[in-house]
């Protein structure tokens, strides 16, 4: 009789660092790391920027925007409804797959809202505006007003962002530089038509969360993805993976090569910026987030930018400059009082975070006092 194996809380979490780049920085490009990663969660613009900081050994953030401004990457609403930062081939090859749980949300937030309009008339019409310029929401809805009078613009908007595949165009999510949220479809972006659904394709994408999130269990993956019925894929694919089970007994799958590092493998530091792929790519967040930390790290609808220590989150950081940018403040919220030779690592780590986002700028690391209550918090 095989036994199942039993993986802790640390040997999961080494797992999960290794794969998401994070036990040490990889030799990569951007474009393997966003790929492996199937995309960067960045709600936040400059989010992307931050997440491969901490994975890459030579990322260098003006040519990625470069490329970001180039079209080999774009922002575009995925997984969970939610923007991310893939590579052009992943984002016609992937948005195909989210489409009808987006339409999902949309049908069921918004059919009072939206009642007597006709949905594939709205997302012609959307097309033949995003044809003329890219728009904000806002501006996508007022325009449809003139055929939807009585419709609230809010609404109208939020049909196009949750119909079409709308990706945010630059300067929005360019380095140091910003701009309003306006869209257009990736089709018209990128010159090319979304990959259709294929049998595989929803399997293949269930392999790559594993390869870069795993050992996850099915509802792991769909936490992540988004997505519904995933055991029958789990089902399917079986034969390619390996299980195991968690300390709880909850059954994990995995790529049967993929790396699971000793659970005493030595974790450095590492600075995440406002939800990173990895607080947020399994139910069960303990892998690398105490219950305790995720409630003072999760503010009304916000995940704080988050650093950990010995692999764990161990506290929140902001960065202040000023607006010459002469000077730069990276200040630092422990959730539980650092011992010294964890202080001189944050602090270290610190102060390359800040010689990247503020290169020749005065430079301080400073303490906050660690949090003694928790605050509330909502989850998005």
């Amino acid at each position: 009789m095989t036994t199942t194996p039993v993986l802790s809380r640390r040997a999961l979490n080494r797992a999960l660092l290794d794969r998401q780049l994070l036990l040490a920085r990889a030799p990569w490009d951007a474009a393997r790391a966003v790929e492996h990663l199937v995309g960067l969660q960045t709600q936040i613009p400059g989010n992307h920027y931050t997440a491969l900081f901490s994975r890459l050994e030579d990322f260098r953030a003006e040519e990625f925007s470069r490329s970001f401004e180039a079209r080999a990457f774009v922002r575009i609403s995925l997984h969970r409804s939610t923007i991310h930062t893939v590579t052009a081939r992943d984002c016609l090859a992937l948005r195909p797959l989210f489409a009808a749980p987006a339409e999902r949300v949309l049908r069921s937030n918004y059919a009072a809202r939206l009642a007597g309009v006709d949905l594939d008339r709205l997302a012609e019409r959307a097309r033949e505006l995003a044809a003329r310029e890219p728009c904000t929401f806002h501006a996508f809805g007022q325009a449809l007003q003139s055929e939807w009078p009585h419709h609230e613009a809010q609404a109208l908007g939020m049909a196009v962002r949750l119909l079409l595949p709308m990706v945010q165009v630059p300067p929005r999510g360019l380095w140091r530089r910003g701009g309003a949220a306006r869209h257009t479809t990736a089709q018209l972006w990128l010159g090319e038509e979304l990959a259709p659904p294929t049998p595989g394709a929803l399997d293949e994408l269930v392999l790559r969360y594993v390869g870069a999130f795993g050992p996850a269990s099915v509802k792991d993956a769909q936490t992540w993805s988004g997505l519904t019925r995933l055991r029958e894929v789990f089902d399917r694919v079986g034969h390619r993976l390996r299980r195991f089970r968690d300390e709880g007994g909850t059954e994990l799958f995995d790529l049967p090569d993929a790396p699971r590092p000793d659970a005493d493998t030595p974790a450095p530091v590492r600075f995440l910026p406002d939800y990173d792929n990895v607080l947020i790519g399994h139910a069960d967040r303990t892998r690398v987030m105490a219950d305790e930390a995720r409630r003072r790290v999760w503010l009304a609808n916000r995940a704080l930018p988050t650093f950990l220590v010995d692999g764990f989150v161990a506290g929140t950081w902001r960065l202040e400059t000023d607006r010459r940018g002469t000077e730069a403040t990276l200040v630092l919220a422990p959730l539980r009082r650092p011992g010294r030779s964890e202080r001189a690592a944050l602090e270290e780590e610190g102060a390359r975070l800040l010689g990247f986002h503020a290169p020749g700028a005065s430079a301080t690391v400073r303490w906050e006092e660690e949090s003694q209550e928790p605050r509330e918090s909502q989850e998005t």
